[in-house]
């Protein structure tokens, strides 16, 4: 890659809604790796985010007849090419949802082969945050990519609460995603990888969080 050329940091959403928490959450992650990279050096960042739901038919037939519209091939191309990626699902059933799984099913197992991913996922209640672990990570390990170690699910009573003594608040734990992100993608050691700590381990950067969820759906 060109050293002038931009940074690409792609944001799956499988959102349904729109608006839709899903999204939010994605675009959110998008602007903290991008704020954090734009600080760390003076390439361009580019940020795209994918939405699924515009993808759903395209994925279905693609399923089908092996055959990926225009739309759907230039989003995976997308997903496959960014320098960092941020997937992010509604919980369904307890798992990932159907149209998320459908789309990385697309995916050629070696594509994401060492490409950083933040994972991230919206529920309607905190007793779903577990699968972030149980199943994404096992999807992404399988694609070979490198999931870094702060991952982020968003329950309903976690917008516009900014945590207690005991609890880290949502905008701190997208600040933290997001600066992984960035260190991943510029080769700097991540905290909770291999190798010694960098000045910015455990740092959290709160920004303020303005909410503006009148009618939003958590899907």
């Amino acid at each position: 890659m060109s050293a002038t050329a931009p940074l690409k940091i792609v944001a799956v959403s499988a959102g349904l809604s729109s608006p839709s928490s899903t999204r939010l959450l994605a675009d959110r992650l998008a602007g903290a790796a991008r704020e954090r990279l734009e600080a760390g050096q003076d390439r361009r960042v580019d940020v795209r985010v994918v939405e699924l739901r515009d993808l759903a038919v395209d994925i279905a037939n693609n399923l089908v007849t092996g055959f990926p519209p225009r739309a759907l091939k230039e989003a995976v191309e997308a997903v496959t090419e960014a320098d960092g990626l941020i997937a992010v699902t509604p919980v369904f059933t307890a798992s990932y949802s159907g149209l998320f799984k459908s789309f990385f099913d697309l995916i050629d197992h070696t594509a994401l082969t060492g490409k950083p991913v933040v994972l991230a996922a919206t529920g309607g209640t905190a007793r779903h945050s577990l699968v972030l672990e149980h199943a994404l990570r096992p999807l992404f390990a399988y694609l070979r990519a490198v999931t870094l170690p702060t991952s982020v699910y968003a329950a309903s009573e976690d917008w516009g609460s900014s945590g207690d003594e005991y609890t880290e608040g949502l905008p701190s734990r997208i600040q933290r995603a997001g600066g992984e992100l960035a260190s991943a993608v510029l080769g700097r050691t991540v905290s909770g990888a291999s190798g010694a700590p960098g000045p910015d381990d455990g740092e959290d950067v709160v920004v303020p969080f303005e909410q503006q969820l009148a009618g939003l759906r958590l899907d």
